[in-house]
């Protein structure tokens, strides 16, 4: 039904830290696995059960990205896709790199100046938008944007461009796929995925496939085997809903889509697509861990939970399931520099450096920092392109990024005697207090131990006396009351004195956060005090260091 035309080869690289293109390159891993694994299956949908096989997997690639070039998308174009998960979105993904395009998702939560800068550095004419975010559109500047695909319903009455649905633009009948100009390199640019954009404006990293396939790929995650199913419920313009796409690509395994993480009905998506491993970000262990107990929990098919921050409670939470756990640090910009042991059992760790990286801590001026002091992390891989290859059209960023051959990650940790790492804050969220250095992130997995908070988050706030007083912002567990007093009774007991928050906020139904589950800090640091903060000065409760007997 869909040929492709015969395309250039060149010889594969000789370097032994670079694996051969059909490990590696999208194109060649889907004509690999559609020839080795035809009836295998490579996704399961949780909405309708329904199933891609290898081989359909590749004929849908292929139709889509006919469709492609079709539109005028050629090797090594950018293309914007502005749409939540989706069938259509994963086909895109995959269509892109397929043809030796290059895939820049959107986060879907942009508007506005924002949403007008991320187009404008894109560099893309085609953008493939949802048609309830495609309003959006109107009234900023499209820069290069030349035409739309919408997915997902009509083209709106008033498009703010030429458009199409994704039925009549990207879906034809027959035809022969244009060959390629070059072969796909594996350090070519696959994606360009935006940070979250908390502070300041989105900065686009360039994603290489080797560079996706060393984050998260067998190598680094020799846990996760070509026999696991993994279960994706982050977005798809995130490293976490793309990146594990492409990593059980790479192994020949396969992976389930869910709509989101919903508490009530985790489980039953896991047992619905018999996903053997999973990723819990933030809180989404805390929520499960709070749930009241059934008597059959524990039967899952899930194997292994990959939990960051490792909580504290994670031997319960693991012996509750009848789960692994493993920890990690990682980010967009590397490749999982810090893995753990199978479940860890140092309290608060990130694990050790696995191979092929190295790892150090830092102070201001780049000078390594004694073993147990806090420094920023920096890291570097041994093969060629294993991290990002810069921020695209930010020279400056990555500069200063990548200052004296290391990435900065901007992330404070220490290390103790045995080599574990534990993160201790992002750099610029610490909050010092009267003197002394509080850790914003072990301030919230305190607050995060009590039975009725699901999820905290500690920021800084002017004091009138000097320096910062510390503001807790919490989000009860549904159906419970939290009273404030009885937060701090229970803290003084678990925390240094000059830890314990002054001010409790209560925010029901959760905190702000990007779509990439990211509470926006930022955004409750600015509103500091509000009018409904209960303030532990004024409730007349002091809390003031311990006076020790030194006549004995």
């Amino acid at each position: 039904m869909f040929d492709v035309a015969e395309s250039p080869q060149s010889p594969e690289t000789t370097d032994p830290r670079i694996p051969p293109r059909d490990r590696v390159v999208t194109r060649d891993l889907i004509d690999r696995h559609a020839s080795e694994r035809p009836d295998k299956v490579v996704v399961k949908f949780d909405d309708t059960g329904e199933e891609w096989s290898y081989a359909r997997f590749r004929d849908l690639v292929i139709q889509t990205g006919l469709g492609l070039q079709a539109q005028g998308v050629t090797q090594g174009d950018h293309v914007l896709v502005f749409t939540p998960n989706s069938r259509e979105q994963l086909r895109i993904f995959f269509a892109l790199n397929y043809i030796g395009a290059i895939y820049v998702p959107i986060n879907t939560a942009y508007k506005g100046q924002l949403l007008e800068h991320v187009i404008g550095v894109s560099d893309a004419r085609l953008a493939v938008v949802h048609a309830s975010l495609a309003d959006r559109l109107s009234g900023i500047k499209l820069h290069a944007l030349e035409r739309l695909v919408v997915v997902g319903g009509a083209v709106p009455e008033t498009p703010a461009l030429p458009a199409e649905t994704y039925e009549d633009a990207l879906l034809p009948r027959t035809g022969t796929l244009a060959p390629l100009s070059r072969p796909i390199e594996s350090w070519d640019p696959m994606a360009i995925i935006y940070t979250s954009g908390t502070t300041g404006p989105s900065k686009g990293v360039l994603v290489s496939y080797l560079h996706l396939f060393t984050n998260a790929g067998p190598e680094s995650w020799p846990f996760v085997t070509a026999e696991d199913r993994y279960l994706i419920n982050a977005p798809m313009f995130h490293i976490g809903g793309m990146g594990p796409m492409f990593c059980m690509l790479a192994r020949g395994g396969s992976f389930a889509m869910v709509d989101r993480f919903d508490t009530a009905t985790y489980w039953q998506s896991v047992r619905n697509t018999q996903s053997t491993v999973a990723f819990l970000l933030g809180v989404m262990a805390t929520f499960l861990e709070k749930q009241d107990a059934s008597d059959d929990e524990a039967d899952n098919p899930l194997r292994l939970v990959l939990m960051v921050p490792l909580a504290a409670n994670s031997e319960s939470f693991a012996s509750r399931f009848d789960v692994e756990v493993y920890t990690i640090f990682n980010m967009t910009e590397i490749s999982t520099p810090i893995v753990s042991d199978p479940n860890p059992k140092v309290r608060g760790t990130c694990g050790k450096p696995r191979p092929g990286v190295e790892v150090r801590l830092v102070d201001d001026n780049d000078c390594e920092v004694p073993r147990g002091m806090v420094g920023e992390m920096v890291v570097r891989t041994d093969r060629p392109w294993g991290m990002m290859s810069g921020y695209y059209k930010n020279p400056e960023a990555t500069a200063e990024a990548w200052r004296n051959g290391w990435f900065h990650t901007g992330d404070a940790f220490t290390c103790d005697a045995e080599g574990h790492f534990f993160f201790v804050d992002r750099m610029k969220d610490a909050i010092r207090r009267r003197g002394e250095n509080i850790s914003s992130f072990e301030v919230e997995a305190e607050v995060c131990a009590h039975p009725d908070i699901a999820e905290a988050a500690a920021v800084a706030v002017p004091s009138e006396v000097s320096e910062d007083d510390v503001l807790v912002c919490v989000a009860p567990v549904e159906g419970r009351v939290l009273d404030p007093v009885q937060l701090i009774g229970f803290l003084r007991d678990r925390m240094a004195y000059f830890m314990v928050p002054r001010y409790v906020r209560v925010i029901e139904g959760g905190l702000p956060k990007t779509p990439s589950a990211k509470v926006l800090k930022h955004e409750l640091r600015a509103e500091g005090v509000t009018p409904d903060t209960w303030d532990r000065a004024a409730a007349g409760i002091h809390i003031k260091s311990e006076r020790f007997d030194r006549s004995a």
